[in-house]
């Protein structure tokens, strides 16, 4: 029986699209071309990073944050806030919570991404990232990590996200049960790989979850 379910944060929790937007701006290129190229780092299974190298090369991601920092402290820059939140994530927790699952976000983000979703004050129950423990996923250590703040042996636990190679393959290997959700590019071409299939559920929406974990 799943006692908890885990969630992952980007474009499973929030809207990643403002973010991506602002880095276009930032950069200097139109919004259509990276989220274009997105689209297809994600169609080629390429890191997202790459789409920096190819829209300005030699591009330093790092010391590019920190000159932005530096210009426009105040603004969300590369960062997320109440605003990006997906419609559907708060009543799932809700309702997640109200059966009697236990609800934690744990996904691969920087420190600050651990502040900002705190603001949102979520109806969960523990909120962790990659960043505090110092291990991203796919690495196995991170899904054990899960299980251990669970307190929960690994079958107990749903991972909830929107990549195969980092959510629903790893959580597989680790004994948990993956559900992909369809939305952002890498959720979308996700689940049209067999392994999608074969090792997850695919849902629209987290508004699917309650009744797919904990029917009424």
């Amino acid at each position: 029986m799943i006692k908890a379910v885990v969630f992952d944060v980007g474009e499973t929790l929030i809207d990643e699209t403002r973010i991506w937007s602002r880095w276009a701006d930032r950069l200097g290129v139109p919004r259509f071309a990276m989220l274009g190229l997105l689209g297809g780092m994600a169609a080629m299974d390429r890191p997202h990073g790459d789409a920096f190298a190819l829209l300005r090369p030699g591009l330093d991601v790092d010391a590019e944050m920190s000159a932005w920092a530096a210009d426009d402290p105040d603004g969300l820059r590369e960062n997320f806030d109440e605003a990006d939140l997906y419609p559907d994530v708060r009543p799932a927790f809700a309702e997640l919570r109200r059966r009697g699952l236990t609800v934690i976000i744990a996904g691969n983000q920087p420190p600050q991404a651990k502040a900002a979703l705190e603001r949102m004050d979520l109806p969960v129950d523990a909120i962790y990232t990659s960043a505090e423990w110092g291990i991203e996923k796919p690495h196995p250590s991170f899904f054990t990590k899960v299980a251990e703040v669970a307190d929960l042996t690994p079958a107990a636990i749903c991972y909830v996200g929107d990549r195969v190679d980092n959510d629903v393959l790893p959580s597989t290997r680790a004994g948990m049960k993956p559900v992909l959700v369809r939305r952002g590019p890498w959720g979308y071409l996700g689940s049209e790989k067999p392994e999608a299939a074969r090792h997850a559920t695919i849902v629209d929406g987290l508004d699917a979850l309650p009744d797919l974990l904990r029917p009424a």
